[in-house]
């Protein structure tokens, strides 16, 4: 039989990438040989007045307990080989793993979380959390919230359904719930389980209406149970996974679909967990502009600019500081003089900055004739060229039965039908969005001209 490690923690906070261990109460099983271990640990921070009156574990307690690092081998060696058995095991396991990481060690171990396991052998039962396992199947209690009390109860429970559930019913139990992804114990299996392998958007909710993170993938099932395997490393998965409660997903035809309906999604809906795609209002490019001494710059908002239809556009800049910034990196790497592109002012006739430093060409003198300073510009900025509208009017992507509806580098949605499609063309216009701008650079050979049969 596989020897298993009953675990319990206490610690400061929910996020182990940030909080720390407080207590460790661990319970090892080789068949009959029972062995009990605990140690309160100094976290080295300081514990909260909440945490503290939650676990009656003080900072005064713990201001001369060994340092996890002083007992990290040991308890590596404990675990090492076991079945790791914890009450909501993602808890306990990320917080162990992490904590393992900082002093050098490698843990790995496979989990069965009992809160899981007590749903899957009683599912006539709403609540599956510590306490109702006390009540439900009369576990005796020495203690709430202290380490290895509460292992004390976890033990209690896998007792209690080997008396109670025949062994190849528990057998069949474990192999399910060691055999996949550890996911929330807050979420629905079978919903899981229902999320299509198709391309597609899938959306994650908690308490409310709005959501918390807006994903993309070629397969939704696949992507959204990965974020449940790297949760125990990553802050951020750790905490969208205690926050979940709720999926949906909108299948789309294919790749591109997915990335413009996500694009669209985030800016629509503002989801906490996203921080890429959301809109960006003081969007900018660069325009050319010729005057008599020579090629001017001009940095222009997206609102004041007809994206798609204008040729003199260069590059996509989320702020004016950033398009001026690669500006100047331009004009050092290329020896321009920035006061003849408008980014220093001098007096007619003087030399700029750079010239004085012999790293522009002396345009700003006369010493570089204007049309070689201008033929160096575009040189410079062809790299950033913007790519105009290719045609009169919409077009669209086909992918997989599904019409994807372009308008000026807008998506416009997606249609299914004829119908759906001239609704799409009749709906107002949304504004240029780089997002998707730069998605359907990807697949701009794709790109079919929608020819109005009443024209």
């Amino acid at each position: 039989m596989q020897p298993f490690a009953f675990v319990d923690l206490e610690t400061t906070g929910t996020t182990a990438s940030v909080d720390r261990i407080t207590e460790v109460g661990i319970i090892l099983v080789d068949g009959s040989n029972i062995q009990e271990w605990s140690s309160l640990i100094n976290p080295e921070t300081r514990i909260s007045a909440f945490i503290e009156r939650l676990t009656g574990i003080t900072n005064q307690m713990v201001a001369e307990a060994p340092t996890f690092a002083e007992v990290a081998q040991r308890v590596f060696q404990m675990l090492e080989g076991r079945l790791f058995v914890a009450h909501n095991a993602r808890f306990d396991y990320g917080f162990l793993k992490q904590s393992f990481k900082r002093q050098g060690y490698d843990f790995q171990a496979t989990t069965i979380c009992t809160v899981k396991l007590s749903r899957r052998l009683f599912p006539g039962h709403p609540r599956h959390n510590l306490d109702s396992l006390i009540e439900r199947h009369g576990l005796q209690v020495n203690g709430r919230h202290r380490a290895l009390a509460d292992a004390q109860l976890i033990h209690q429970f896998w007792q209690k359904i080997q008396q109670q559930i025949p062994p190849a019913k528990v057998a069949a139990a474990v192999k399910a719930l060691t055999g996949r992804p550890s996911i929330p114990t807050h979420l629905n299996e079978q919903m899981l389980d229902s999320l299509p392998q198709r391309p597609g958007v899938y959306l994650f909710y908690g308490e409310n209406e709005l959501p918390l993170y807006i994903g993309k993938s070629m397969n939704i099932r696949q992507r959204v149970l990965s974020h449940f395997t790297s949760d125990v490393s990553s802050a951020k998965e750790m905490s969208l996974s205690q926050q979940v409660r709720r999926i949906d997903y909108i299948e789309t035809g294919g790749e591109i679909g997915a990335l413009l309906k996500e694009a669209e999604l985030v800016k629509k809906l503002q989801p906490t967990h996203n921080r890429k795609l959301r809109r960006n209002n003081e969007l900018c490019s660069i325009s050319l502009k010729e005057t008599g001494a020579g090629l001017h710059i001009n940095v222009a908002y997206a609102r004041d600019l007809d994206f798609g239809r204008q040729s003199n556009l260069y590059g996509l800049f989320k702020s004016l500081q950033e398009a001026n910034k690669v500006l100047a990196n331009l004009a050092d790497g290329h020896e321009l003089c920035k006061a003849i592109i408008g980014l220093e002012k001098v007096k007619p006739g003087k030399p700029c900055f750079a010239r004085q430093l012999k790293r522009c060409r002396g345009g700003c003198v006369g010493e570089e004739p204007l049309v070689a300073h201008s033929m160096r510009l575009m040189a410079a900025l062809s790299s950033l060229r913007f790519n105009s509208w290719p045609f009169t009017g919409p077009a669209y992507l086909k992918e997989d039965g599904d019409l994807l509806v372009i308008d000026n580098w807008a998506y416009l949605g997606t249609a299914k039908t004829e119908d759906e499609l001239w609704q799409l063309l009749d709906s107002p216009r949304p504004q240029f969005d780089k997002d998707s701008y730069r998605i359907l650079q990807k697949a701009i050979k794709s790109l079919q001209p929608i020819i109005d049969p009443a024209k």
